[in-house]
């Protein structure tokens, strides 16, 4: 069978067969790691289908093939960082569609029609099936970070140009932004109780509150760390942006959205707040002659 099959072809179906049998592993480790039962059958499912896969190759091939052990590793990494659907749903993106991988092969596997079809309609089925709490609550997510961002990067600027103390302003900041985390969890708590749904108002909350607080330690910490009040706030304002091209690129994998044009929309919202606080704050420092 070895025979019919052309050599360049041969090494394309150790290829895919490499390609398979390192995502086996991927999903086997991820459904070990998920605490959800429906989650590890969903992902048991798919490991089988890519062992399935694998082996079809190898039955062409005649070749036995060792997994990508570092792809396992850094898939299994970024599960536990991001979660299961990111993990997966990256690994969807960063191949090749399988009709233009398994393309070249069709005229000598005629199986591989049906594995193009696993791969575009059972598996993408089964990896909706996924049942992530962050996803359920990210809603919160977004309303913590966004508010966060936004309030805390134009009160920095309007702090740093009208304390010009970067203790002062850690100080002020820091506790401008916990009463704020409260507030906004306050609101979130009510607003999803009001509007029911099935989501947990206190959950919801958390989300938010947590969200907030993590973005205001992040952003005050360089005041805490230099003396510098313009420098501080130059790191403060590339923390923003770090943190924005973060969470934006967690959103465009997990819900299929345009990183370019979502990191781009708080980029400018965030920074056009701060651009207005700095002035406000030169202003009151010249109208009060503030002079801390």
């Amino acid at each position: 069978m070895e025979n019919k099959i052309p050599e360049e072809i041969r090494q394309k179906l150790i290829e895919y067969q490499r390609n398979e049998i390192t995502e086996y592993y991927i999903y086997k480790r991820l459904a070990r790691k998920t605490k959800s039962e429906k989650n590890a059958h969903v992902l048991e499912v798919i490991a089988n289908e890519e062992r399935g896969h694998y082996l079809l190759f190898k039955k062409y091939s005649g070749e036995e093939v060792k997994p990508n052990g570092f792809l396992v590793w850094f898939y299994s990494f970024m599960a536990t960082i991001f979660g299961l659907t990111f993990a997966i749903k990256l690994m969807e993106q960063g191949e090749e569609s399988a009709q233009e991988r398994y393309e070249i092969i069709k005229p000598y596997i005629p199986e591989a029609e049906n594995i193009i079809k696993d791969e575009f309609n059972h598996e993408r089925e089964l990896i909706a099936l996924i049942d992530e709490e962050i996803l359920k609550y990210m809603g919160s997510v977004v309303l913590g970070l966004n508010d966060a961002l936004v309030e805390l990067t134009g009160a920095l600027a309007g702090f740093t140009l009208a304390l010009q103390n970067t203790k002062l302003i850690a100080i002020i900041g820091g506790i401008t932004g916990f009463a704020a985390s409260l507030s906004m969890a306050a609101s979130e708590y009510l607003s999803t109780k009001a509007e029911g749904g099935g989501k947990s108002a206190g959950k919801s909350a958390l989300y938010t509150g947590i969200a907030y607080i993590i973005t205001v330690i992040l952003l005050i910490l360089p005041y805490v760390f230099t003396s510098n009040f313009y420098i501080a706030l130059g790191i403060a304002l590339l923390i923003a942006v770090v943190i924005i091209a973060v969470f934006n690129y967690f959103m465009s994998v997990t819900n299929d959205l345009v990183f370019r044009k979502q990191f781009l929309e708080m980029v400018i919202i965030s920074f056009s707040v701060s651009a207005v606080s700095f002035g406000v704050g030169l202003l009151v420092r010249i109208i009060f002659g503030i002079d801390v």
